[in-house]
């Protein structure tokens, strides 16, 4: 393909921008959040305390749902969500009339190094919870947490039951005995020592860590196989500007703080504490049986960053009679952004929301915050 080698070059010469341009943003405290890309879906700041930003969307088709918090990862910036018109899970749930309540992590500096998964599940997830609730005027949210984020909801169901009405995964890392996936395996082999000279030397997992690593896992994709996509799709209407945010999301690694960072390698990875419910967060253990409200596992049937098997074995191990794992024939991001994901995965995600749901969303004009978590 000559053609293409011709042009191989300039989209190298543009992706090592991108990539150094990501890496200056991951040095950078506080992190610079004017880089992001414009946002899609207009919203609204009705919270931020800790290391937590909620964001509000208002659904655009009558709400007829319970409001939805979604529980984002931590390691990347947010607007993958929300990347393009047509390409925005935010924008496909507020046309199905759900209010949707985003958590946009502020990235850790050094002085957050202290901060674990107590302070981001048991502080910031339950604050972000109450302020939905204060915020909708209702007693129990639904969570739909993505990756990492499903993680971390995950655990806050079990810990925290009574105030969750419905729980959605979506690409959940969960049994880390599967070693289908190379970074469960990269994640496992880290020493201890190796753990703490990182921490002691940067504080927290720096964000070119964390980039290193899931670029380790499909050197030959991010050096010629989505360059070659570009080539091929370049007079296609929107894939240009599609695929340059979505290349912006790909280099937006943060830090990630340096005990949770121990805490997800030591005790999710290489012990598998939460698997197995014996992960203690803050004065309580995570238990699984604990969770009884209505679970929606999502799995990319061809997901190469959390293998299927990884979150598969979720509906078995939780206390809820009404679990179910749905199957899609999609990839890790490919269910956020992919055509097939938005006309087909989240139209049924929404339904079953709204099938699931006892409680309308009547967000309040004007409102105060109650106690919060710290």
């Amino acid at each position: 393909m000559p053609s293409l080698f011709n042009h191989l070059p300039q989209y190298w010469m543009d992706g090592a921008i991108r990539y150094f341009e990501g890496l200056r943003n991951g040095l950078n405290e506080p992190f610079p959040f004017k880089e992001d890309v414009p946002p899609t879906t207009p919203y609204e700041v009705i919270y931020e305390e800790g290391k937590v930003r909620l964001r509000y969307y208002q659904a655009t088709a009558t709400s007829r749902s319970t409001p939805l918090l979604l529980v984002y990862a931590l390691i990347k910036r947010p607007y993958i969500l929300d990347l393009l018109p047509g390409k925005s899970v935010v924008q496909n749930l507020l046309n199905q009339g759900i209010d949707v309540y985003l958590t946009d992590w502020i990235p850790p500096t050094r002085a957050d190094s202290w901060r674990g998964f107590d302070a981001y599940v048991n502080g910031d997830v339950a604050n972000a919870v109450r302020a939905v609730q204060l915020h909708a005027g209702v007693e129990q949210v639904s969570l739909l947490g993505y990756c990492f984020g499903g993680m971390l909801t995950t655990m806050y169901t079990a810990l925290h039951p009574e105030t969750v009405e419905n729980l959605i995964t979506l690409t959940l890392p969960l049994d880390m005995s599967v070693r289908e996936v190379p970074l469960f395996g990269l994640l496992d082999k880290l020493r201890p020592e190796t753990l703490e000279q990182i921490t002691a030397t940067y504080g927290n997992c720096p964000a070119w860590f964390m980039k290193a690593a899931f670029t380790a896992m499909s050197p030959v994709h991010h050096a010629v196989d989505k360059y070659m996509g570009l080539h091929r799709n370049q007079d296609k209407e929107g894939y240009a500007e599609m695929f340059t945010r979505f290349e912006r999301w790909m280099n937006s690694d943060v830090p990630l703080a340096g005990r949770i960072f121990r805490e997800v390698t030591q005790d999710i990875f290489q012990q598998n504490l939460l698997m197995q419910n014996r992960l203690h967060i803050g004065t309580k253990v995570a238990d699984l049986q604990r969770i009884t409200c209505p679970v929606l596992n999502v799995v990319g049937e061809y997901d190469d960053v959390v293998h299927p098997k990884s979150s598969l074995p979720l509906v078995t191990l939780v206390g809820s009679s009404d679990a179910h794992n749905l199957l899609f024939p999609t990839g890790h991001v490919g269910a956020v952004v992919s055509a097939a994901a938005h006309k087909k995965l989240w139209p049924q995600v929404g339904q079953w929301l709204r099938e699931h749901s006892t409680q309308i969303s009547e967000p309040q004009t004007s409102w105060s915050s109650d106690t919060y978590a710290h």
